[in-house]
């Protein structure tokens, strides 16, 4: 039954795809035994500024047709390798891939042979040509954690 569920919405995608990740804070809900650090409260915060191992990477890409492939990544910043694993399956090979300006998916680009056109959104870029935009991907995110907040954390095992 497991597989059956985890197998829905897999598909294949195409056109121009939207690709970033988001993070969620490490959370050991439910866990009577915290050995590697010392246990949060509600709405606890990471020790360290910015992107690091206590917290989850969570890889979404999504079509224009609206296919979405979302996945738990791993901990830490997100590696090319890592983007492959979860993504390379499920990409068209002559599709068009529209991320943010990080390495990891300019290397994903490269290994899959992909048209890549980047945004840079810290310089205020946030559309090309009037029609490449991560904005769909990102409106994913939002809703995602709007929904998670609701269970106020969600165990990350």
């Amino acid at each position: 039954m497991l597989d059956a569920v985890r197998s829905i919405g897999d598909s294949v995608l195409q056109g121009v795809i939207e690709s970033d990740e988001t993070y969620l804070i490490e959370s050991m809900k439910g866990s009577s035994h915290i050995t590697h650090r010392k246990p949060r409260k509600r709405d606890g915060v990471a020790t360290e500024c910015g992107i690091s191992k206590s917290q989850g990477s969570i890889l979404m890409a999504m079509d224009r047709n609206g296919n979405i492939i979302s996945r738990k990544n791993g901990f830490g910043r997100t590696t090319a390798f890592e983007i492959e694993s979860v993504l390379g399956d499920y990409i068209d090979h002559t599709s068009i891939l529209c991320t943010v300006t990080a390495t990891n998916y300019k290397k994903f680009g490269k290994l899959k042979k992909l048209p890549h056109e980047t945004i840079n959104a810290s310089k205020g870029i946030y559309v090309k040509k009037h029609i490449y935009h991560i904005q769909h991907v990102n409106r994913y995110h939002n809703k995602l954690k709007q929904w998670l907040n609701r269970f106020q954390g969600v165990s990350t095992r």
